[in-house]
């Protein structure tokens, strides 16, 4: 199961939204997410369009998996904008992956401006038959747990 820990993410999101502020290194902004479970994984989908993929970080320590990226501002030489409100600059987001995730065989997949993290159920956390064994004359049953 993942495990979100991060009380002032809404904080940060409206700060963000009335003071269009960019994402620097030291504090970066928050990538939106979708987290669900779709049968033995986790997906996780990440809106970060307009990134290059080759911007992407994807680090696991322990049992936290770190995504940054960064969206830099395209100025073509000699151009001066009138509008700029497209969130641009360093995003992040971190995920405490529970001891249920297979963090050793995560997958991630950068499609039309969304990148998708499909992590596995680890196979000890995965329901499995427990047979139980009898007295003589009763014969053996499985049971799930």
């Amino acid at each position: 199961m993942l495990m979100r820990t991060d009380p002032f993410r809404e904080l940060d999101r409206l700060t963000q939204q009335f003071f269009g502020a960019s994402g620097t290194m030291a504090r970066p902004a928050v990538m939106p997410m979708d987290a669900y479970r779709d049968g033995d994984h986790f997906v996780v989908h990440f809106d970060i369009p307009g990134v290059d993929p080759s911007s992407i970080d994807l680090d696991v320590e322990r049992n936290v998996l770190t995504v940054r990226a960064e969206r830099v501002l395209p100025a073509p030489e000699g151009v001066d904008y009138q509008v700029a409100e497209r969130p641009r600059g360093v995003f992040s987001r971190q995920l405490f992956l529970g001891e249920t995730l297979d963090a050793e065989h995560i997958e991630a997949r950068y499609d039309a401006g969304v990148l998708t993290l499909q992590v596995p159920i680890a196979e000890q956390a995965k329901p499995r038959r427990i047979e139980i064994t009898a007295d003589a004359g009763s014969s053996a049953k499985q049971i799930n747990v």
